[in-house]
């Protein structure tokens, strides 16, 4: 089944990573993919220690909005390469794939929303996709949809993101 956490609430990873320990813990194999997120993080380091494989694309510091044409270029080449180990991954017999902001590398045409369409067409897994939007063609093949609505959040105050709690 596909599975969709979206919106700009906080929690769609999060989400998505409770899912990954409830399949582990039962004995399943979860592979993550995450795109866009080339930071280190709290949830890449545990699931490390879990020896839960973890695919993401490398370091960036700006936001795809920021970046110039030859580093967008280099950011979709990398975001290319973590879907294409994601795919493998699943190929190799996980149960859950969770690809996370892999909607909002859609969105801003990282990865073109055929790509990721073909993906979900070809795997037999349980899979996972997190994001701020949802195209239509997504919402039309998921099974669950939850959308994470903001409601208040501490940024609004100018409090910046605080590892171990956001990242």
């Amino acid at each position: 089944m596909i599975e969709v956490y979206y919106g700009n609430g906080k929690g769609k990873t999060t989400a998505a990573l409770g899912a990954v320990l409830r399949a582990g813990g039962g004995g399943l194999k979860p592979v993550v993919a995450q795109f866009l997120k080339g930071m280190p993080s709290g949830e890449r380091e545990w699931l490390k220690r879990l020896s839960v494989p973890v695919f993401y694309t490398p370091q960036s510091v700006k936001f795809f909005r920021e970046m110039s044409d030859s580093e967008q270029e280099v950011c979709r080449r990398e975001n290319w390469v973590c879907l294409k180990q994601a795919a493998d991954a699943a190929g190799d017999g996980c149960d859950l794939l969770v690809l996370d902001e892999i909607l909002d590398a859609v969105e801003l045409s990282v990865l073109p929303l055929s790509a990721l369409t073909d993906l979900l067409d070809r795997l037999t897994c349980e899979v996972i996709l997190t994001g701020h939007s949802l195209p239509p063609e997504i919402r039309r093949r998921a099974d669950y949809i939850t959308e994470m609505r903001e409601v208040r959040h501490p940024y609004q105050k100018g409090v910046q993101a605080r590892r171990g709690i956001e990242y």
